[in-house]
C-alpha cells in the first residue's frame, strides 16, 4: 500500500482478522512451551504425559471437521414376499391359469408350477404367515410360511428365496417344499415367584388400574407414577375386569403394608376380562414405584413370558 494512503474497509477487515489470528497461534505457542518446560522441570513422567497431550490439545485447537454420515445397513428379509407368494400359490389352479391368483403367483415365480387342487376338497386356506428366516449365504434365503386352513390344519412351507443386499429385490427361485414346523422352544424359567396376596394394596392397585386401563371406568393417570404417561385402549374393549393372580420378583410386593417411598416392584398380573362375546385370559407385566403410602404403576408391557416358575 502506499505511503500515506488510508486502507479502505474492505481491506482493513481481512488485515485485522489475520492479525487475530497469528495472535491467537501465538498464545498457543507460548502455553505449549510453557507446559513443555514445567514438565521438564517435573520430571521424565510428567514429560511424558505433556508429549502425549501435546497432539490432543491441537487437535481440540483446530477447527471441527464435520463428522462423516453413516447410514444403517438394511438387512434384506424377503419374509413378506415369501408370504404373498404361497398365498397366491396356494389359491391359485393349474386349471384357472388366467385367475388374478394364478398370475400373481406366477409374475412373483414364473418357473414353478402351479398346483392342482381338488374341485371338490373342502379344508380351504385361511391365512398365511411367515414364521422363520434363514439366510443360506449370499443372497439366498429360506423362508418357512404357515398356511392355516379352514379345518383348523396348519401346513408349512419352505420357500426358497433370492434378496440383494439391500432388499430392494426379491425373487422365488424354485418352487416351495412342505416342511415340519418349528420346534416348539424351551420357556425360561419366569423370575415371578414370590406370591402377592389378592387383599392387599398391591393387588387393588392392579385391579383398579386395569379396570380403567380397558373398561374406561375411571381414570387412568390416578394410578400412575409422577412424569409417566399412559394412553387406555379406546374404544373401551371389555365391561368388567376381574384380576386372578398377582406374582412379583421382589419380596417387598408381598408386604401387608405399602413400604416406603421409592421401593420399586415388579409383577405379573393374570386377569381375566369380559364382555359380550365371552371371557378372555389375559397378562400383563407391570412396574410400580411405592410414593406416599400408595403404589404408583410406572410401566407397563404385555405379551410376557409367564411358564416355568414356581408360584
Amino acid at each position: 500500500m502506499p505511503p500515506g494512503k488510508k486502507a479502505s474497509r474492505s481491506e482493513a477487515v481481512p488485515a485485522i482478522a489475520a492479525g487475530i489470528e497469528l495472535e491467537k497461534m501465538r498464545r498457543r505457542v507460548r502455553l505449549s512451551r510453557l507446559a513443555l518446560f514445567t514438565a521438564i522441570a517435573a520430571g521424565p513422567v510428567a514429560l511424558a504425559v505433556a508429549m502425549a497431550s501435546g497432539p490432543a490439545a491441537a487437535t481440540a485447537a483446530a477447527p471441527n471437521k464435520p463428522a462423516p454420515v453413516r447410514t444403517a445397513a438394511v438387512t434384506a428379509d424377503p419374509a413378506g414376499y415369501a408370504q404373498v407368494f404361497i398365498d397366491a400359490w396356494l389359491r391359485s389352479s393349474a386349471d384357472e391359469v388366467g385367475s388374478a391368483q394364478a398370475r400373481l403367483a406366477q409374475s412373483l415365480a414364473p418357473d414353478v408350477a402351479l398346483p392342482e387342487p381338488a374341485a371338490d376338497a373342502q379344508s380351504k386356506l385361511r391365512s398365511v404367515t411367515a414364521v422363520r428366516s434363514v439366510q443360506r449365504g449370499g443372497d439366498a434365503w429360506a423362508v418357512t410360511v404357515a398356511a392355516q386352513y379352514t379345518d383348523g390344519t396348519v401346513r408349512y412351507f419352505a420357500v426358497p428365496v433370492a434378496a440383494d443386499a439391500r432388499g430392494a429385490s426379491f425373487a422365488v427361485t424354485g418352487a416351495p417344499g412342505a416342511v415340519a414346523g418349528p420346534a416348539r422352544a424351551t420357556v425360561p424359567a419366569s423370575p415371578y415367584t414370590v406370591h402377592v396376596p389378592s387383599d392387599g394394596a398391591l393387588s387393588s392397585t392392579v385391579g383398579e388400574f386395569l379396570g380403567a386401563y380397558l373398561t374406561g371406568t375411571g381414570e387412568v393417570d390416578r394410578y400412575l407414577a409422577p412424569g409417566v404417561k399412559l394412553t387406555p385402549v379406546s374404544p373401551a374393549p371389555y365391561s368388567a375386569v376381574v384380576v386372578r393372580e398377582v406374582s412379583a420378583v421382589e419380596e417387598a410386593a408381598a408386604a401387608g403394608q405399602v413400604p416406603a417411598d421409592g421401593t420399586k416392584v415388579r409383577v405379573l398380573v393374570q386377569a381375566e376380562a369380559r364382555d359380550g362375546a365371552g371371557r378372555w385370559p389375559l397378562a400383563y407385566e407391570l412396574a410400580l414405584t411405592a410414593r406416599s403410602g400408595r403404589w404408583d404403576v410406572a410401566a407397563l408391557e404385555a405379551g410376557t413370558v409367564q411358564g416355568g416358575g414356581a408360584r
